[in-house]
């Protein structure tokens, strides 16, 4: 047992090689209604050969590209997908980069193995977040229409946002058709695999098992798997966590129903990074009040964190996990808003029931937080660090995430990119936001006054 995170990377990680990491081994996302698929999600996706794939459902995990990055990892080179670690790792101060949480939930044994091992053997995987299509009733304004359905309305509704300069991707140009190869109703081949391979024998090697979307509440897919795990109780000891959104509350319940006799360890994602209103013009669908009632009621009813007698809604959720995307918009009051929450949720209903991580956004460029003035990035840097000084529940990692974003925002000089254009991101993030506000009935200088001067003046 490592006392710290740092140690832990310094003995098991930095004594195999200076880049390695086990999710490249252990850990895939994805998406197999693009047929994309990734270590994690931070590096860039590539597509997955569907006649290799038919032939092997195991290679909707061991690609080429990624046993290319396993070698590289061996020989302690740094494969250039990875470059949101090597970001955080190179402002130095010890900060803890996520190759160090995604390779620690891993046994000694299980690191020795990969680095040890054959770099183009197919790997068994022990943690997997799956996306069978990008069904979404929600639209949020970091996300666009690879990953959402709402988001492809938009843009055949509306037409693509128009003056983005910086937008190399053209997340906001069309509809992304790509991402979903195949009409719903249709055979997904990318799909067919997976099910192969979770049937076969998946299902005895993964520890967990992590659907995300679009919403998986609204996937067929997602309910196919459910239904598996209905008709196969015990037969699988993998844990099942889902991301959703939280916007449907009738479809929670179902979920909530379709395990409540089973054996399965439940553990529910959610993603937010402001409050209230902010929070809702951000993630563009969402109706806070549900939101928010769901989202306690849930957490009230996870055994054991009732401290006051209230009556529970008893279910097998076993924790809540909140996943925030730091962007421009959160940074300097929203997210700051959001931590004394946290804190205060952790202490109502026991620290252990809740847990949150800070993601830094990079993409789209414009809406990162670094597209801020060095004064509204000090600001915030400021407001971060009393909220952390005044949250006692949160603990080590939830630390580590807030302090490793204090640092990414305290470079107030330096960019973290030679991408960072700042006059073209400042186009876009007017351009984008005057459009957003048009398309989707908000008002970004009433709910951020805090941004209103810097907004009204780009």
């Amino acid at each position: 047992m490592h006392n710290s995170d740092l140690e832990f990377k310094q003995k098991v990680l930095d004594t195999k090689s200076a880049s390695f990491c086990g999710a490249k081994w252990y850990n895939a996302t994805i998406w197999l209604g693009s047929g994309m698929s990734t270590s994690c999600h931070h590096p860039p996706a590539h597509l997955v050969d569907i006649e290799e794939a038919k032939r092997n459902p195991k290679a909707i995990h061991n690609t080429p590209q990624k046993k290319l990055d396993r070698k590289q990892m061996q020989a302690g080179e740094r494969p250039p997908g990875c470059e949101y670690c090597w970001k955080i790792e190179d402002i130095k101060r010890d900060n803890i980069s996520d190759r160090v949480y995604k390779s620690k939930i891993y046994t000694i044994k299980d690191l020795d193995d990969a680095f040890n091992g054959d770099g183009e053997a197919d790997t068994d995987l022990r943690t997997l977040e799956i996306s069978f299509d990008r069904t979404c009733q929600f639209a949020c304004s970091y996300c666009n229409p690879a990953f959402s359905s709402t988001w492809v309305k938009d843009i055949k509704s509306n037409g693509s946002y128009s003056g983005l300069v910086s937008d190399g991707r053209n997340h906001f140009t069309h509809a992304h058709d790509s991402a979903q190869l195949y009409k719903y109703g249709e055979t997904n081949p990318y799909a067919e695999a997976f099910f192969k391979w979770w049937e076969s024998d998946l299902h005895k090697t993964l520890d967990e098992l992590r659907i995300t979307g679009g919403e998986p509440l609204m996937s067929g897919y997602t309910w196919k798997l459910i239904d598996w795990f209905k008709a196969n109780k015990g037969k699988s000891k993998t844990r099942l966590a889902i991301n959703t959104n939280l916007g449907d509350e009738e479809k929670v319940s179902q979920l909530i129903e379709a395990f409540r006799d089973t054996d399965v360890e439940l553990d529910l994602y959610t993603s937010l990074e402001a409050w209230g209103e902010r929070a809702a013009y951000i993630r563009d669908g969402m109706d806070w009040t549900t939101w928010y009632g769901t989202f306690v009621r849930l957490i009230s009813g996870i055994k054991g964190s009732d401290r006051v007698g209230r009556v529970k809604w008893k279910h097998p959720v076993r924790k809540l996990h909140v996943m925030a995307t730091i962007n421009a918009l959160c940074v300097v009051e929203g997210l700051p808003d959001f931590l004394q929450h946290m804190n205060y949720l952790k202490s109502e209903y026991g620290r252990d029931t809740l847990s949150f991580t800070l993601n830094i956004l990079r993409f789209p460029s414009f809406q990162s937080p670094l597209v801020l003035p060095k004064e509204l990035r000090q600001k915030s840097v400021d407001a971060i660090r009393r909220a952390k000084d005044s949250c006692p529940e949160f603990d080590e990692m939830e630390r580590n995430h807030i302090d490793r974003l204090i640092d990414y925002l305290d470079v107030v000089d330096k960019p973290h990119s030679e991408t960072f254009d700042m006059p073209r991101l400042h186009n876009d993030f007017k351009q984008f936001f005057t459009q957003y506000d048009t398309r989707r009935g908000k008002n970004l200088v009433e709910t951020f006054p805090e941004l209103a001067d810097w907004y009204n003046g780009l």
